[in-house]
């Protein structure tokens, strides 16, 4: 059962990033170098389990990204997006800046938030403090 959910996890993940990154194309589409992803000295500390540095996450995917992303100031708080899509879609979308707390059931403003990668392909998850995060390895143990 748990191996179903995690596939199925992957899968909704998985098309998420794709449906987000690739939702609006350019006009004038420029031939672009595609380049597999090198893990670096930094981003390799970065398990399933581990707080995550706010910046290196993707708030629309929800993906630790492995470096800094793009820097989206809003209503005085600072939000990050792996992509120009990204970046304009903070703004507009509160779903882009909210999460629920897996543990309170709260709503979280992710740039608030304790991100945690919560799957070994860099999922992550907003708690609204660490107190809430440990009560929920706790309760999920």
């Amino acid at each position: 059962m748990k191996t179903v959910l995690k596939i199925t996890m992957i899968i909704l993940f998985s098309a998420t990033v794709l449906y987000a990154c690739n939702k609006e194309t350019p006009k004038n589409p420029e031939p672009v170098v595609v380049q597999k992803p090198q893990p670096t000295a930094s981003s390799a500390k970065y398990v399933k389990g581990s707080h995550i540095p706010t910046e290196t996450v993707c708030m629309v995917n929800n993906a630790y990204m492995g470096k800094k992303q793009i820097e989206v100031p809003h209503n005085g708080k600072m939000y990050y997006g792996c992509c120009e899509m990204c970046v304009k879609r903070i703004p507009s979308d509160k779903t882009a800046r909210e999460a629920i707390d897996p543990y309170s059931g709260k709503t979280v403003d992710k740039a608030d938030a304790y991100i945690v990668m919560i799957s070994d392909e860099g999922e992550v998850a907003y708690f609204e403090n660490e107190e809430n995060y440990n009560k929920f390895l706790t309760q999920n143990s």
